[in-house]
């Protein structure tokens, strides 16, 4: 049974789980209100171990959540439509007697309002909007609807967060919650139940692990006798197997330090903390460095293929640490690691394709660097962040990113020099 987070305020998050109990037998969800859209950050970051996916009851917590490290595919929020827009509006109607007129709103974006307001075919009166971002905060959105009141500009307000609801209720201005519908709620819990069902199967996925002693050949060849590189064989084998054992998987010794494990997707995953500490035993054992590479199929030659293409990534970069290859293309260097990196080597669209062509750049290298830019906290980079960070030496980073800029896809912004001697660096930023 999966376990599926619940993030909204307190009645968004009740409504949710009553909602769900006709997937109880698929999904445990548990809830996790917050009083201000705010806590949604230190919330799945204090409790993202304990679930398998995250469902927010609006975008903005989901806006949120995408700006951490949780993958996005964890990451589920309810779709508004107008329908609860048009909720709200009766509930103005009916105890005010008018209908749009003078009236605030606070909005994500105006394009549900407009759509709203151009199917009814009704002309309004002096609305107020004011669209938010996860920049802005509570305070922020009460002010701007009790000063329009305080102007006598509107008689009432309406507002998609529960606390600004309440805290317009306690000013004694009329208030009108924007909330989501039942509608809104069911459909987004079947594409939830459809997500679960997906995640089982890739949790079911056969994985392939290959683990290279790098330079055996040089073992052999120090070995005083063959009995000291057959111990030296024994001892890799035991830990291996101790390894193998608690992924309950299989192990195929094929000579030359190589060796393959087959297992489950669900269960490499889990376990890739005990695969970082047998690296390491095996790396005092042989006194050498070991590669590592993962595939993951629909079937254990697709599987076999992937993790052939990692191990060689691998051999090739040992900074990349371990590397998984998916089977939608997508892959992972460093894996485990604080500076993992997630992106992938396939691209379908064309006008880009064209571009990258142009500028001589491999989509594996554009979607690495758009994936390092996407994952530290500011757009902006320099050649020397890019060199630091992907392992690239800074004539080949400066190369991409020049290039880059010729077909438009990158641009100069400004400079930064940290001392008075030397060329000030470049700041640049992707398009």
């Amino acid at each position: 049974m999966h376990k599926v987070g619940v993030i909204g305020p307190t009645s968004s998050v009740e409504q949710i789980m009553n909602l769900g109990k006709e997937y109880e037998l698929i999904i445990n969800f548990i809830g996790y209100p917050y009083n201000d859209f705010k806590d949604t950050e230190r919330i799945i970051l204090e409790n993202d171990q304990y679930v398998d996916l995250w469902l927010f009851s609006s975008q903005i917590s989901y806006m949120i959540a995408k700006n951490t490290n949780i993958p996005v595919e964890k990451l589920v929020y309810i779709q508004h439509t107008e329908s609860g827009i048009y909720k709200s509006l009766l509930h103005v109607a009916y105890d005010q007697g008018e209908f749009l007129n003078q009236i605030s709103i606070d909005e994500l974006t105006t394009s549900h309002l407009q759509q709203a307001l151009q199917q009814v075919d009704f002309e309004s009166k002096d609305i107020y909007v004011k669209t938010f971002d996860v920049n802005s905060t509570t305070k922020e959105l009460i002010d701007f609807h009790v000063n329009l009141w305080g102007e006598q500009k509107t008689k009432g307000a309406l507002t998609c967060f529960e606390a600004v609801y309440l805290g317009l209720k306690e000013r004694g201005i009329p208030a009108y919650r924007i909330s989501t519908t039942e509608m809104e709620i069911k459909q987004s819990l079947k594409i939830l139940a459809e997500k679960t069902r997906t995640f089982y199967f890739k949790d079911t996925q056969i994985g392939v692990q290959i683990l290279e002693i790098d330079n055996f050949e040089k073992l052999s060849e120090k070995a005083k006798s063959s009995y000291s590189l057959q111990y030296l064989e024994i001892s890799l084998k035991k830990i291996l197997l101790r390894f193998c054992e608690r992924l309950d998987g299989s192990l195929l010794e094929k000579g030359n330090g190589r060796y393959i494990i087959f297992s489950s997707r669900g269960t490499i995953e889990r376990e890739i903390g005990m695969l970082q500490d047998t690296v390491f035993q095996l790396t005092n054992e042989s006194n050498t460095t070991v590669s590592v590479g993962i595939g993951y199929g629909e079937t254990v030659h697709s599987a076999e293929v992937n993790a052939q293409r990692a191990i060689q990534l691998s051999k090739e970069k040992s900074e990349y640490g371990v590397i998984i290859v998916q089977e939608d293309g997508k892959m992972v260097h460093s894996v485990g690691e604080e500076d993992e990196l997630s992106f992938s080597y396939r691209m379908n669209n064309k006008a880009l394709l064209n571009k990258l062509k142009t500028a001589k750049i491999s989509v594996k290298n554009y979607n690495k660097l758009y994936a390092l830019v996407k994952r530290m906290s500011s757009s902006d980079f320099t050649i020397k962040d890019l060199a630091n960070q992907l392992y690239w030496d800074e004539s080949n980073a400066r190369r991409i990113v020049v290039s880059l800029c010729d077909v438009d896809l990158a641009e100069c912004i400004g400079e930064e020099s940290y001392t008075s001697r030397g060329r000030p660096s470049k700041i640049y930023r992707l398009k």
